[in-house]
């Protein structure tokens, strides 16, 4: 089967095809089709499955080059692995994949990098209070924020609660110098870049300033009930059963929860369960409730990251 795609108007073909051809020998080297570049169009060739597959693919491409942003090696393993995959996996790719959620007033964009950031990123659509459990890497804080993000640029909240549990990893918050807040501020510190990367200065120190954003202690919410907002609890494997307890019943109406965690870097005392642990077996089949467990796969940080979970995994199985 042979069918022709149309370079669109006004978009240079290198933005679609990459750099010496890199994104079609991407696709040529996962489906049974062979690409061709002419003056106007893309040329496939190939059995009629993966010719319809391709067909797209390319469309895809087209829908992110026509931002004026080349299609990058991380598009294309997302595309590729939502169209190759897309038979087993239910997943909105015209809503999240391709075009990701919108953070910010100048329009940024972040968009879930593998299929298992895709799917937590629709539970949080589609859930009030969602577990985000997984190991480092895996984007579960980052992509959380990003939700937040897109609910108060959305006007679906009206404002974002952040939120640590102040738990010690090895050392003593007593002997840290400063008041309570200088003293907790090391704990919350990812929580703020996540937010400065994605919103920039200007946008950032506006939002914290009229406390549109509060980013305080998990001790700091007793006693509150948060309504019309978007509230991450994260480092969630540091709770107990009563401080998870006391945090989930805060939910407020037209509120929405996302609790992230790795539950195998607890610094709970030994003889102390993580509230997350405990809320992952409790919650695990409650209608708007969604636990959400992301693997080694869904790592994008640098490649030794995988393979240093993956280690760790394989000792701690040796050790059981």
């Amino acid at each position: 089967m042979k069918a022709n795609i149309a370079f669109p108007k006004g978009i240079d073909p290198i933005l679609l095809s990459g750099v010496n051809d890199i994104n079609i020998k991407i696709i040529e080297s996962n489906f049974k089709v062979k690409i061709y570049l002419t003056d106007s169009s893309f040329v496939i060739v190939g059995d009629e499955e993966s010719v319809k597959i391709v067909r797209k693919i390319i469309n895809s491409m087209i829908e992110i080059a026509n931002n004026d942003k080349i299609v990058s090696d991380d598009d294309m393993n997302i595309i590729i692995k939502q169209f190759k995959y897309q038979e087993t996996k239910d997943i909105d790719l015209d809503n999240l994949l391709l075009k990701g959620v919108i953070v910010s007033r100048k329009n940024k964009v972040i968009r879930p990098k593998t299929q298992g950031q895709a799917e937590y990123m629709r539970a949080i659509e589609e859930n009030d209070i969602v577990f985000g459990i997984g190991p480092a890497g895996t984007g579960k804080t980052y992509l959380a924020t990003a939700m937040a993000l897109n609910y108060l640029h959305r006007n679906l909240v009206l404002r974002i609660i952040l939120t640590r549990p102040a738990v010690e990893a090895g050392e003593n918050l007593g002997f840290l110098p400063g008041n309570l807040e200088e003293k907790v501020n090391p704990y919350l510190r990812p929580l703020y870049d996540s937010l400065f990367d994605m919103l920039g200065p200007e946008e950032y120190f506006t939002l914290m300033e009229k406390n549109v954003i509060e980013i305080a202690p998990l001790a700091f919410m007793r006693g509150r009930t948060l309504n019309n907002s978007f509230i991450i609890l994260d480092e969630a494997q540091n709770t107990t059963k009563e401080q998870m307890k006391m945090f989930l019943t805060r939910l407020g109406f037209g509120s929405k929860m996302v609790i992230t965690g790795d539950i195998t870097q607890s610094d709970l005392p030994k003889n102390k369960m993580s509230g997350l642990l405990h809320a992952k077996k409790l919650f695990s089949d409650v209608k708007g409730i969604k636990v959400v467990q992301l693997m080694k796969e869904d790592v994008v940080r640098h490649e030794l990251v995988k393979k240093i979970i993956d280690l760790y995994e394989k000792d701690e199985e040796n050790e059981k």
